[in-house]
């Protein structure tokens, strides 16, 4: 049996009201006393159950999770999921909030997480932004032993706790095996609309695609990327400018956010005959997928993330292990022919 609180009062010779004062580090213990607590603590081996006390003093966690602001469907759809957990949060003694910041913003997300530690959170969530700043804030919410994870894109070396995330190298990777293998034979090179090189999951996710056009059978030129800022009106420029300059163009890899401008402009140009890869399955690329427009979405599930951060940062503010398997984020892949049921359609069930 494990030893319990009443086996550290028999063996060191105190009161339970004693242990339970060592055991949360408070006031009223003498130094003879108190090493008597502790020396009954290391011989019988106890290790205390963090999660169940919290349970029985109904401690509540204040989680905050700081995401880029604007017309994102996918940072959207995130932040509609936190609020979703939002509403089952007293029953799993949480308290969730939601702080936005301009995308791509390094200084502002810095900012917003200094404003979390002050509030003395119980755990942050953010969509990082590669940045010295960034980092740095990241390392005084250690400094000041709140945990936080990285949610989408991550910030590694940065001391963050967890990344909540799919693996964007392998994504990368799918998207440029798809890219090859829908082109085949034919010639033309292939465009790449992203938000912005300042976040590591867009780095991460044309690294894989180059790697994979690379071992292709057809070699093909990837054009410079453009970066869009997920801005649809950006976007849709930037896209009209390149089909007009490149009217042999094959493909298009949009690895960010920008698929509205995107599929604006392949209107606009009356271009058809451009293989798609885009990611993240949203009003748009389901209607552009249904359309033909679309060629394939990759997909990771914002519901499955958000679960996971809130379950990590819980385990990390009581010290436990985070269950690995639990939280590895999957990557889907649809086309027209696979795609589920929309939020507004029967499912069968």
């Amino acid at each position: 049996m494990r030893p319990t609180v009443h086996d550290i009062a028999d063996t060191a010779g105190v009161s339970l009201a004693t242990v339970d004062r060592v055991l949360n580090d408070r006031p009223g213990v003498r130094g003879v006393t108190r090493a008597k607590v502790e020396a009954a603590i290391a011989a019988l081996g106890y290790v205390r159950d963090v999660a169940a006390a919290n349970l029985a003093k109904s401690r509540v966690y204040p989680l905050v999770f700081i995401l880029p602001e604007g017309d994102n469907p996918f940072m959207r759809g995130l932040e509609a999921e936190v609020r979703r957990a939002g509403l089952h949060s007293a029953s799993e003694r949480t308290r969730l909030s939601v702080v936005t910041v301009p995308a791509f913003d390094a200084g502002a997300l810095a900012q917003a997480i200094d404003g979390a530690i002050a509030e003395n959170v119980s755990g942050i969530a953010v969509v990082a932004v590669d940045a010295p700043e960034v980092s740095t804030a990241v390392g005084r919410a250690h400094a000041a032993g709140i945990p936080l994870v990285t949610l989408v894109s991550d910030l590694a070396g940065s001391g963050r706790d967890h990344f909540v995330g799919v693996d964007n190298i392998a994504a990368g990777r799918t998207a440029g095996s798809l890219m090859g293998r829908f082109l085949g034979g034919r010639p033309g090179p292939v465009a790449v609309l992203a938000g912005s090189m300042r976040v590591r999951d867009h780095r991460e996710r044309l690294e894989g695609f180059c790697a994979a056009m690379a071992e292709m059978p057809v070699a093909r030129a990837i054009l410079p990327v453009l970066e869009g800022q997920d801005d649809p009106a950006r976007s849709r420029v930037l896209m009209s400018e390149c089909l007009a300059a490149v009217p042999d163009l094959a493909g298009v890899y949009s690895l960010g956010a920008g698929n509205q401008g995107l599929v604006a402009a392949l209107a606009d140009g009356e271009r058809d005959d451009i293989c798609v890869i885009a990611h993240e399955l949203t009003a748009h690329t389901r209607a552009a997928l249904e359309a033909g427009t679309i060629d394939a979405v990759l997909n990771q599930d914002a519901g499955h993330e958000v679960r996971s951060a809130i379950r990590v940062l819980r385990a990390k503010a009581d010290g436990l292990p985070v269950i690995a398997a639990q939280e590895r984020i999957r990557l889907d892949i649809f086309i027209k022919d696979n795609l589920p049921a929309g939020p507004d359609e029967d499912d069968g069930n």
